[in-house]
């Protein structure tokens, strides 16, 4: 089992940017393609963006353009650069490998004015 620890969310205003990361306390990391989910307020868990374990991206339309995800290997970890924040943006946000293991406590993102 991977297990993930999520970073780097906050209190954000519209427009704004945040850069999350999530890193691997265990396993090999690198074989593993990886995923960033988000779980909105009063929502179900949605995947917002992955990468490969050979680095090819996909995002979920709604934040195509805005946000990217990227990996380093050698440090076990998985990024998502968030830019351009609106408020329908705000949610706990996790990371996971392919196939899915243990969900993490995930890092709030809220974007309000």
């Amino acid at each position: 089992q991977v297990q993930l620890v999520e970073s780097g969310g906050g209190l954000v205003q519209p427009g704004g940017s945040l850069r999350l990361s999530c890193a691997a306390s265990s396993g090999i990391f690198s074989i593993y393609g990886m995923g960033w989910y988000r779980q909105a307020p009063g929502s179900q868990r949605e995947l917002v963006a992955t990468i490969s374990s050979g680095g090819r991206t996909n995002y979920a339309d709604s934040v195509k353009g805005r946000f990217t995800i990227s990996r380093d290997n050698a440090k076990k970890s998985v990024y998502l650069q968030m830019n351009s924040l609106k408020p329908e943006d705000t949610a706990v946000y996790y990371c996971n490998s392919s196939p899915i293991g243990s969900w993490g406590q995930g890092t709030q993102v809220t974007v309000s004015s």
